[in-house]
């Protein structure tokens, strides 16, 4: 459109974006789908020649808001790990980006995600973090902190997953945190994530505002509900404003969400070296045990080859190779066979 701002392949910031989101007012999610239009736009990458992947949850819902015209595969729940290896494989000309949450990730698809990391594939993948399995009334997930409270009153007793400590652990190249309404950081992470060859895992905190009523109000869906004598069951989810933040490097940030709970950010300083393995976990722990969740690029190894690399694959991407070269003549085969028995 005539006077608009365009990038180096002539796309303007509209071409990147996607369908109407239909998430809950205010969740962090749709913070996160702008800031990945953002990077895509200023990475000046071809939408066309990208790939979306995601599981099962509100957060596989979100690849559908950005990008329309780019490929897009929605896998089962906890499988995107597997099917994104297999599509790296397949075709590795083609630039993935994979978005997944914290239930689909680090408890249902922790093994498939392992070995992603171990096999460091190609993707920038994306972790919608919030603790709960928003999709299914907001049950802990492997990633809430010991002693969080859900919206019913339960305590969680559990020791919580840190994804950013497996990936690193496992075998990622690029591993970074992040908030969802940090967008002055977030798009720049991943930005470098899309220039990254090899496994980049953002682990990105997104507060789910549904599951944030707290006990004892008057004015909670759990409240109204059991004071009524409904004729159907009707769900009301209250407009939120996105959580927004702006803070200096190598300082805290103390952030209050939308049920008055608060957590503290930590964003790491220039004197922050990523490419000390041993600093990047020890940074971690220590964050942890302060009550402080660490934003910033965590981790970093650009000297690792990607997976299909490492597998020595052929520069023509797999899913273009004709018959001829996919299937052996007998003759070729026999030959083989010989070797074999040798």
């Amino acid at each position: 459109m005539a006077g608009e701002k365009v990038n180096r392949i002539n796309l303007t910031e509209k071409d990147y974006q996607g369908a109407p989101s239909t998430m809950c007012r205010g969740c962090g999610h749709d913070a996160i789908s702008a800031s990945v239009i953002r990077a895509f736009y200023e990475s000046s990458i071809d939408p066309r020649k990208v790939v979306k992947l995601s599981g099962i949850g509100c957060s596989s819902k979100t690849p559908a808001y950005f990008l329309n015209q780019s490929f897009g595969f929605n896998a089962v729940h906890g499988r995107m790990s597997a099917v994104a290896t297999g599509a790296n494989l397949a075709n590795h000309t083609l630039i993935p980006i994979g978005v997944s949450g914290d239930g689909d990730t680090a408890a249902i698809g922790l093994g498939n995600f392992c070995h992603m990391m171990r096999r460091n594939v190609n993707i920038t993948y994306i972790v919608e973090n919030n603790g709960v399995y928003g999709l299914t009334k907001g049950q802990f997930s492997a990633t809430a902190d010991k002693g969080s409270v859900m919206k019913g009153g339960k305590i969680n007793d559990i020791p919580a997953i840190d994804i950013a400590e497996i990936a690193i652990t496992m075998g990622a190249t690029y591993v970074a945190r992040s908030f969802s309404g940090d967008r002055k950081q977030l798009a720049p992470i991943l930005q470098g994530a899309l220039a990254h060859r090899g496994a980049a895992i953002l682990d990105v905190i997104s507060p789910c505002v549904t599951f944030n009523n707290h006990e004892g109000s008057t004015k909670s869906l759990k409240y109204v509900k059991d004071h009524l004598d409904p004729i159907h069951d009707v769900d009301f989810i209250p407009h939120y404003e996105n959580i927004e933040v702006d803070y200096a490097e190598g300082t805290d940030q103390e952030v209050e969400l939308h049920d008055g709970s608060r957590i503290v950010l930590h964003k790491l300083g220039r004197d922050y070296d990523p490419s000390n393995k041993t600093q990047a976990l020890t940074a971690i722990h220590g964050a942890v045990a302060e009550g402080k969740f660490l934003t910033g690029l965590i981790y970093y190894d650009p000297t690792r080859a990607e997976f299909v690399v490492e597998q020595n694959l052929c520069d023509t991407p797999l899913a273009d190779l004709g018959q001829d070269l996919l299937q052996p003549a007998a003759e070729l085969l026999d030959k083989i066979n010989a070797e074999l028995m040798k």
